[in-house]
């Protein structure tokens, strides 16, 4: 996987850092034209993080809040051709394209066409925090009959499709790091599905979509797992109601992994065991344990052993020795 590129102001004067990143990062580089009053751009901070995945490139940027919009002229001069979803996590404001004018709060999701003319104004002076995934088109026709023209679009707060599309988005982002290029370039694939999806894009009844959603809630799921593992009442109730959908659904996204819900949780319980047992060796055992949500130190015990096939403190012991030293180390 490529390296991570990144970017930052601080390294400049404080008088050339908004001139700076007003004409190279968004002039130049992402095609935008970039205001703020001159009374504060002395104040202006800001940087960038960048790492492709097979043919697109995630971003995620922090920086004092400026008005940016995308003109005519911009994309003439700087055309993308790209499916633009993006998530603000910090710095609320409004963003108008052609004759719609939306509020983007914190949180909020965003899907759009590149080359669609755009104008976002920040509602506060706070900084901003967001982070954008751009999809090349013109590899993928059918992604590009269904993305060409969509306007940016702030997806509905609470959809089920939204909070899918959150959820998988957030799960690239921790799994950037570790993806081979095949598995990046079916990572964004997926997500550019869903995230048409949550915007309405024709096509939602193809066998792609319909695949691409069973991977994504069962994605979901071990998600809501996995930050939930701290408690014992997790059960396919909680996950359920995470993810807006019956129970019994929810047992049914497992059928294809061969092991049930109940088996993934004991698991990943056990996994989370394993790994604060070798990263915090002076932490008491039973504390690691009511940490992974078990509730009993007789239980725990006793399925510790058998899917390790050892005791915990014999498990640490054994890691903290590490493997045995080679003739004639």
């Amino acid at each position: 996987m490529a390296p991570v590129l990144t970017w930052s102001t601080d390294s400049l004067p404080a008088r050339d850092r908004f001139d700076v990143w007003r004409e190279e990062r968004g002039r130049r580089l992402s095609g935008v034209t970039i205001e703020l009053p001159p009374e504060r751009r002395a104040a202006f901070s800001g940087e960038i993080a960048t790492r492709p995945l097979d043919r697109a490139v995630l971003a995620e940027m922090r920086a004092s809040a400026y008005v940016v919009s995308r003109t005519p002229a911009d994309i003439a001069r700087v055309a993308t051709d790209s499916l633009v979803i993006s998530h603000q996590l910090a710095g609320p404001g409004w963003c108008e394209t052609r004759n719609r004018r939306s509020y983007v709060e914190a949180g909020t999701m965003s899907v759009g066409y590149s080359e669609v003319p755009y104008a976002a104004t920040p509602s506060t002076q706070s900084r901003f925090h967001c982070r954008v995934l751009q999809i090349p088109l013109s590899a993928d026709a059918r992604l590009a009959r269904r993305s060409r023209g969509l306007l940016r679009t702030p997806l509905v707060a609470g959809h089920r499709y939204t909070m899918l599309l959150a959820s998988a988005f957030q799960c690239l982002v921790d799994d950037a790091p570790g993806l081979a290029a095949g598995e990046a370039g079916q990572a964004v694939d997926d997500l550019a599905e869903l995230a048409l999806l949550a915007a309405g894009a024709p096509g939602a009844g193809a066998p792609e979509s319909r695949g691409v959603l069973k991977g994504a809630y069962l994605r979901a799921a071990r998600r809501v797992i996995r930050d939930g593992l701290h408690r014992p009442d997790l059960s396919a109730d909680t996950v359920a109601a995470a993810l807006g959908v019956s129970v019994r659904q929810v047992h049914v996204l497992f059928e294809p992994t061969g092991e049930s819900l109940h088996r993934t949780v004991i698991a990943m319980r056990i996994a989370e065991t394993c790994r604060l047992l070798a990263a915090a060796p002076d932490r008491p055992v039973a504390a690691i344990a009511f940490a992974c949500g078990f509730d009993s130190l007789a239980t725990f015990y006793r399925t510790f052993r058998t899917i390790t096939g050892s005791a915990p403190n014999d498990y640490r012991r054994a890691i903290s020795d590490g493997p045995p030293a080679q003739a004639g180390d």
